[in-house]
């Protein structure tokens, strides 16, 4: 969610108090009301979360899978996302009207998601059709708000994840000749490069000039991939530098990072992909074997917990957890949970109809794509 928005939520801040109750205390009380609501309360978790919130997760996953699951369970009265908003807004969009969805702390965004407003794209798009003409189809990043993926339902687009976005390309251009990739430049240059795409033939739109970013020796009648100039800022910060430093150190580490990270990072890396492809690679890696991995800190520090038989590190040492999927921590989903059980459930996340229509077509398209 935008800064705006999360100060526009201040009036259903977490009391004080919440934050000198002890993990002892503040635990006990989370795990009676799980056994009170039951079947009534469910709690996805988000691979990102810290493990303190992890551990009363009913399901850990991606922010898309979590929406699904979500989707498929019909006896929960309050699905209790621990993730960002705009996994939340997935979320509702894909549950019942009987249920409700709820985010325990409103000023867990992503910054990623807030660097492409509705109205930039419908600016952008207007520009873009003077330029090229009916010659472009939108492509958004499931890490979007649902404004954005209304945008794309409408002129024809469809989401992708990380997992299936090479899949998804290809079928959007065979819709048109060129994409629009919203909001992460990274995951679209990387996934355009490895189908074969040309780095000429990829240019960058800012929003901020409302101008294609051309070098020196491109022509804009050749550009194909149209990247909105937008990136993770978790991921941004995994370096050629990081890279170059473990292979000096240790020539038989693995480096395995996540498509997110820039072009540079992904081209020295041993492997990339989606979040799911990095947990099941290292599962599936021998006793013994090394890896740097360039993904969020916390799951990050989970995977080492879970494989002490292999030797496993941050690519980048120094790097923090991404602080707004920490916004959701023990207190916030303690209070969220108490706010429930009273009757005044706080950080309720609804979509509006005429943005959940269109926003789920784009999920739909995508989910239609064969192979």
């Amino acid at each position: 969610m935008s800064i705006l928005e999360a100060l526009k939520s201040r009036a259903a801040m977490m009391p004080e108090h919440y934050k000198s109750l002890s993990v002892e205390e503040m635990e006990r009380r989370v795990t009676a009301i799980k056994e009170r609501l039951g079947t009534k309360l469910l709690i996805p978790g988000h691979h990102y979360q810290k493990d303190e919130v992890i551990q009363f997760a009913d399901m850990t996953g991606d922010s898309l899978q979590l929406a699904q699951l979500a989707e498929l369970n019909q006896e929960a009265e309050y699905i209790v996302f621990c993730g960002v908003h705009f996994m939340a807004e997935t979320a509702d969009m894909l549950t019942g009207q009987h249920q409700t969805v709820v985010l325990p702390d409103m000023r867990a965004g992503c910054s990623m998601a807030d660097m492409a407003d509705v109205e930039q794209t419908e600016r952008a798009w207007a520009k873009l059709q003077e330029i090229f003409g009916d010659t472009i189809i939108p492509l958004t990043y499931v890490n979007s708000t649902a404004a954005i993926k209304a945008f794309v339902g409408r002129h024809g687009g469809a989401t992708v994840t990380s997992s299936n976005a090479s899949k998804v390309l290809r079928w959007a251009l065979e819709q048109k000749e060129r994409i629009l990739f919203l909001p992460d430049q990274h995951l679209g240059r990387n996934t355009a490069f490895d189908l074969g795409i040309p780095l000429g033939e990829m240019t960058v739109w800012n929003p901020l000039t409302d101008e294609l970013e051309l070098t020196a020796d491109q022509q804009r009648d050749e550009q194909r991939i149209i990247l909105w100039k937008g990136h993770c800022s978790v991921h941004e910060k995994f370096t050629v530098q990081n890279i170059r430093m473990i292979r000096e150190r240790d020539p038989e580490v693995q480096i395995i990072v996540h498509p997110e990270c820039s072009r540079e990072v992904v081209a020295l890396s041993d492997c990339a992909g989606s979040t799911k492809y990095i947990i099941d690679t290292i599962r599936k890696a021998p006793a013994g074997s090394k890896w740097a991995v360039g993904t969020e800190m916390n799951l990050v520090q989970r995977i080492i917990q879970e494989h002490p038989e292999q030797h496993i590190e941050s690519l980048n040492p120094d790097m923090c957890p991404c602080l707004t999927m920490n916004r959701i921590d023990l207190p916030h989903l303690l209070w969220s949970l108490e706010q429930i059980e009273k009757g005044q459930p706080v950080g309720i996340i609804q979509v509006p109809e005429a943005i959940r229509e269109d926003a789920v077509l784009a999920l739909e398209r995508m989910l239609r794509i064969p192979g």
